[in-house]
């Protein structure tokens, strides 16, 4: 019995798990083992994760992002395959994982393990370690999918400028990147004007203030850009459609101001502005590797490392809070704590 009990604790595992006690959710750093993770036909070992807004809203209870409980949080991963009788994996394989449902309705990435299908991972692109992968995480990952859909428009650097708002976030510090690297003059907008400089070193050509995005949205403003990629939704996006040049293009991912639309078929009909709404959870799997790859063709490193900071994995509540709060800078990379027994 005392080396059954000593086996068990070789072979348990830290984790954050959210349950729920009649309509209050409340999350708690635990120890699991193996069996307790759900089912899948791939058993991964988690090295690195992120904090994204989805996993803040998760984590803090503000949202209700969690679909089934108890659950682990984290809708992104990095590691390596242990097991596997899926006929695309094996062990050893360096992956990586972004949505289905995982840390929604599925347990995600705050764990050394992962119970996962195969169908959801990709191949971790040459060229990007696990904590790189994770410092691009579900928001790079978006940021990609938007300037895919704004060059499937037809859209091109010479065409006019292009606006990016949350610009101090994940998805817009690396849509600035991006784009600014493609030769898009890019117009940052941030509520946060002390990080101008950290923006323009990103590769704004300009920054503005949110507060211009605040107002009451107009049907139709002054035509000023030739594309867009939007984070927030609410005022903010109704005043970049009215401000949209005649056949431009918005690529919109984000509902930090809100789920409201606040506008008119104006811009849509008078000056044929298309609106693409750019989902990051449920993109077949192609789409996702050719966003995975050139991102780790186009995104410039060194930019990324400037956008990165490192969290504990006993500090994610507390950044999660910060993340919410707007106080927190790009991308947050967490480095989850080995089992005792690999």
């Amino acid at each position: 019995p005392e080396d059954d009990r000593e086996e068990t604790a070789l072979n348990t595992f830290p984790a954050y798990l959210i349950t729920q006690d009649t309509a209050v959710a409340s999350l708690s750093p635990c120890q699991l083992q193996p069996e307790d993770l759900m089912e899948g036909d791939v058993l991964v070992r988690v090295d690195y994760s992120t904090l994204n807004y989805k996993d803040a809203l998760a984590l803090s209870g503000r949202a209700p992002v969690v679909r089934r409980f108890p659950m682990i949080p984290g809708i992104d991963l990095a590691g390596e395959v242990l097991e596997s009788t899926h006929p695309r994996w094996q062990a050893g394989d360096a992956i990586l994982l972004n949505g289905f449902g995982v840390g929604e309705a599925h347990f995600g990435g705050y764990a050394a393990r992962a119970r996962l299908s195969g169908d959801w991972l990709i191949a971790r692109p040459e060229g990007l370690s696990a904590r790189q992968a994770m410092a691009i995480g579900t928001a790079g990952y978006t940021a990609m999918l938007c300037v895919m859909a704004l060059e499937e428009h037809g859209l091109t650097p010479e065409a006019g400028e292009v606006l990016v708002t949350g610009a101090s976030g994940g998805v817009g510090g690396i849509a600035v990147t991006l784009l600014a690297r493609a030769g898009y003059r890019v117009v940052a907008v941030t509520g946060r004007t002390e990080e101008a400089d950290y923006l323009r070193a990103l590769g704004a050509a300009e920054v503005m203030e949110r507060a211009t995005f605040a107002r009451e949205p107009r049907p139709l403003g002054r035509e000023t850009w030739a594309g867009a990629i939007d984070v927030a939704g609410g005022r903010t996006l109704a005043n970049v459609l009215s401000q949209m040049r005649y056949g431009g293009a918005v690529a919109a991912c984000g509902l930090a101001d809100s789920m409201e639309l606040p506008t008119s078929v104006a811009p849509f009909i008078l000056r044929g502005v298309t609106l693409y709404g750019v989902d990051s959870v449920m993109v077949p799997l192609a789409r996702r590797e050719t966003a995975w790859a050139r991102l780790a063709r186009e995104l410039d490193l060194e930019q990324l490392a400037r956008m990165t900071q490192d969290i504990a994995f006993a500090n994610l509540p507390r950044a999660a809070e910060d993340l919410l709060a707007g106080r927190v800078r790009g991308r947050l990379v967490v480095a989850i704590p080995e089992m005792a027994r690999t």
